[in-house]
């Protein structure tokens, strides 16, 4: 089992909070390199939000 399954189970159900950290997270780094790598650090953002599943809309759930 690889890193990111282990933290996937252990986030299970807590998706809406892993989001607001990597959002944290990602605030603080814009703040200490004062925005210079933003697009980057978006990007990463949105990948992490995808990987852990809090990009998900709860009103709004994906059409199959």
């Amino acid at each position: 089992m690889s890193a990111m399954d282990k933290i996937k189970k252990m986030l299970k159900g807590h998706e809406d909070q892993a989001g607001k950290g990597v959002d944290k997270a990602g605030d603080m780094v814009d703040d200490r390199t004062q925005g210079k790598y933003s697009k980057h650090v978006d990007t990463g953002q949105d990948k992490l939000k995808q990987q852990f599943g809090s990009d998900r809309d709860p009103d709004n759930p994906p059409r199959s």
